[in-house]
């Protein structure tokens, strides 16, 4: 019997099959992998007519770039200097940006114009800004090249600052337009803080730095850093070296901020500034004897409590010196309803550790009309050392207290404010409250000592030890002749140094003023931290340089 055969091409075609698809069902199909991330603003290849150009006569400019791009803002990034009657249409086409002026518009003869399209140009895809591009043109042979440069600083924190927009204005126009119109010449620092104003025509100027709360190269908004020269710019040659020391002013006016009855019945307002020597009176007198004031370090934030809340509105004065401020008025409904919870709180963190030397402090969430010490239970160990300690009250703070025991190093606490401890000016009780901690190492701890050389000893100046990142005053000291600072049993890490030249010897450090042409005091910042090492006495040389002149 003779057995057929299946045909080889059968089986080849299955064979090929297979592996078609086991190819396909394997091969991924996958995005193709991105290189660095495109930083690089659009390129200007092309400008018809060129950039810069004499004679001028055209009504179109047309300005070709490398990419896609979009205008960010124009109507307040774009400014012409001179000003012209009527501004021109500003339009793009593809990879194309153009300038058509109106025909009924006749450019000044023998003129300088100079297009600044601030950070108005910036790519499609990445948004990078094309900063401070400029066309100029001259309708006439000449075309105006002076320049001013130099670079801008924040006062406060000696940083060099980028992205600050520098203001030139005609000394003749100065009064009628800063602080109510954008310039029609400016400029923006770059990264490393520098300005540079170019095609200027000779001539006098004042020129500002704003670094804005909101873009629109007015000074309109009180929070936002200022800077400017006393004296005019004399342009007659390239001016450079110009130093802007950017401030924040104190407003002129005082405002309130915040003004509000929290969920537990605390009048709470702050102000957009401190009120020297403040004073608060409620027009209410009933209410006014029963009112406990609190403010901040800053005195520009007022908490008041109340006992009772039997007001439908309540009318609020603030004072300085006894001379009314300002006053506010707060409303409630007659169903509101607030709750009050006595609450502790300790200096001791999550870690435990109490600074060698301190007192044990305890802040209560509200002001404290009575304290009973004998409700108190403090364990060392396993023994019960309640006897020995003393609970006083802070008599500058209706919510702090201190507990003062001579604390050993070798010793675990433990302390309990047991129910009752504590009354408020509610009636409140506070709840038990236990709080575990041990002291910590001395080990932990140094000493600094600054032997400060002064450049005048008829000056007054304020040496600050500041947290490494340049934020907290850690401490304080005026000094007025070469000597010693001393900064005892603090935590071994990095600090920072600056000294305050101390003008007016007020002991702080004060702001400008813009109105009165004045500079904010000079800030001179060490380059270089101190550490503070383990239960170590260190003995540094700190040499102040002279006061820089304007």
């Amino acid at each position: 019997m003779t057995l057929n055969k299946k045909p080889p091409f059968l089986f080849q075609f299955f064979m090929v099959l297979i592996a078609f698809l086991a190819l396909n069902g394997c091969a991924n199909i996958q995005r193709p992998q991105g290189g660095p991330r495109d930083r690089t603003p659009p390129k200007l290849l092309k400008a018809t007519p060129e950039n810069p150009t004499r004679n001028f006569s055209a009504k179109i400019i047309q300005l070709d770039f490398d990419e896609y791009f979009r205008l960010n803002n124009q109507y307040t990034e774009i400014t012409i200097t001179p000003n012209i009657e009527k501004f021109p249409e500003i339009y793009t086409r593809s990879k194309s940006l153009f300038i058509k002026f109106n025909p009924k518009d006749t450019l000044a003869k023998n003129t300088t114009y100079v297009i600044n399209f601030g950070k108005a140009i910036a790519d499609m895809n990445e948004g990078n800004v094309l900063k401070n591009f400029t066309y100029v043109f001259s309708t006439g042979p000449k075309i105006d090249s002076l320049s001013i440069s130099g670079n801008v600083i924040n006062t406060l924190t000696q940083v060099k600052e980028k992205d600050v927009t520098v203001l030139l204005f005609p000394l003749k126009q100065d009064s009628a337009m800063f602080g109510k119109k954008k310039p029609a010449v400016y400029t923006t620092t770059d990264t490393s803080g520098n300005f540079k104003l170019g095609n200027l025509r000779p001539g006098d100027y004042t020129l500002y730095a704003l670094k804005e709360t909101t873009v629109n190269k007015i000074y309109d908004n009180e929070d936002e850093l200022i800077a400017f020269l006393k004296s005019p710019v004399h342009l007659t040659k390239d001016t450079a070296n110009i130093h802007l020391n950017l401030f924040k002013q104190i407003p002129a006016k005082l405002r309130p901020i915040d003004r509000r009855i929290d969920d537990d019945g605390k009048l709470f307002f702050t102000f957009n500034k401190s009120i020297p020597t403040i004073g608060v009176k409620i027009l209410d007198p009933t209410l006014d004897a029963i009112k406990q004031v609190n403010f901040n370090k800053t005195s520009d934030t007022t908490t008041i409590y109340l006992t009772s809340m039997a007001f439908d509105s309540v009318k609020v004065s603030f004072l300085s010196n006894g001379k009314p401020l300002d006053t506010l008025t707060l409303r409630r409904r007659k169903n509101d309803t607030y709750k009050h919870v006595l609450q502790l709180g300790y200096n001791v963190g999550s870690d435990e550790r109490l600074k060698p030397g301190a007192d044990l402090n305890v802040f209560t969430s509200y002001p404290v009309t009575s304290v009973d010490p004998t409700r108190v239970i403090l364990m060392e160990d396993s023994i019960d050392v309640s006897s020995d300690l003393k609970l006083s009250k802070n008599p500058e703070n209706p919510k702090a207290f201190s507990v003062k025991y001579p604390w050993k190093d070798d010793k675990n606490y433990s302390i309990s404010f047991n129910v009752g401890t504590f009354t408020d000016i509610y009636g409140n009780r506070n709840l038990l409250s236990n709080k575990k901690f041990h002291l910590d190492k001395p080990e932990n701890y140094g000493e600094l000592n600054l032997r400060v050389v002064l450049p005048d000893t008829g000056k007054t100046y304020v040496v600050q030890l500041l947290s490494s990142d340049n934020v907290t005053v850690l401490q304080s000291n005026v000094v007025t002749k070469t000597g010693i600072v001393s900064y005892k049993n603090f935590p071994t890490t990095k600090y920072r140094v600056r000294v305050i030249y101390d003008t007016n010897k007020n002991g702080k450090w004060d702001t400008g003023n813009l109105k009165t042409k004045t500079y904010p005091e000079n800030i001179w910042y060490y380059s270089k931290p101190f550490t503070i090492r383990p239960n170590f006495d260190d003995n540094e040389d700190l040499t102040v340089p002279k006061e820089p002149t304007p």
